[in-house]
């Protein structure tokens, strides 16, 4: 849960700031939705890499692809990747394109670990399925935005 409170309570700051000092680059919810995930991302990323986060996350990787670990390191590389990238304005839908990409190639794992009740459990599979929807969404807004 704390990854979407993040990302909610960035972009929303992030909007406000922009609306009240009248900054053109924050001004819109685009802008504001990047940085919020950028934000989102920043925290997801750190799982990877620090116990005992990664460890749940090594179990979540499907027993047929070799190598679980470095997956994990893999995935929390790419997620490095597209937060910084979508704090770059000219490359920043490219980044919200590959966040895309990432989170719907990752979900089958998500969906695996509910089912076989392993890995990260913050959620229920119904509730995490809205959660990445939304983390879908704004991708997708600063992807057409």
């Amino acid at each position: 849960m704390a990854p979407l409170v993040v990302l909610i309570v960035i972009a929303g700051l992030a909007r406000f700031i922009g609306w009240l000092g009248n900054l053109g680059w924050l001004d819109s919810w685009p802008h504001a939705a990047a940085l919020g995930l950028a934000a989102m991302f920043a925290l997801t990323s750190s799982a990877h890499f620090v116990e005992p986060k990664r460890g749940a996350l090594i179990a979540m990787v499907p027993p047929r692809l070799p190598n679980p670990a470095g997956w994990v390191t893999f995935t929390g590389l790419l997620e490095i990747g597209g937060a910084v990238g979508l704090l770059i304005p000219p490359i920043a839908k490219l980044a919200a394109a590959g966040l895309i990409l990432l989170l719907i190639v990752m979900f089958p794992a998500n969906i695996r670990a509910a089912r076989a009740d392993i890995g990260i459990k913050t959620m229920p599979l119904p509730l995490r399925t809205i959660v990445q929807g939304i983390f879908l969404g704004a991708a997708a807004l600063v992807l057409l935005g």
